[in-house]
């Protein structure tokens, strides 16, 4: 399953809308791809799964890429 997480960078400061970054992880539900995120020691707002039209419309971007861990 794939998930978009919703993080930011610094996990010592307080999350700041303008400094929030997305990735596309895949695992098996969100306690799994918060697992394998700790490691990168973001401080993770939002884990969501992404599939059907929504995962369509994702991978319409440019940029997508789901991440390898």
């Amino acid at each position: 399953m794939l998930f978009k997480v919703f993080f930011q960078k610094n996990f010592n400061q307080v999350p700041v809308r303008e400094f929030t970054e997305t990735i596309f992880v895949e695992g098996e539900n969100e306690a799994d791809v918060r697992k394998k995120l700790v490691e990168r020691k973001y401080n993770i707002e939002f884990v969501t799964p992404v599939s059907g039209a929504y995962l369509e419309y994702e991978q319409q971007n440019e940029d997508f890429k789901v991440e390898t861990l």
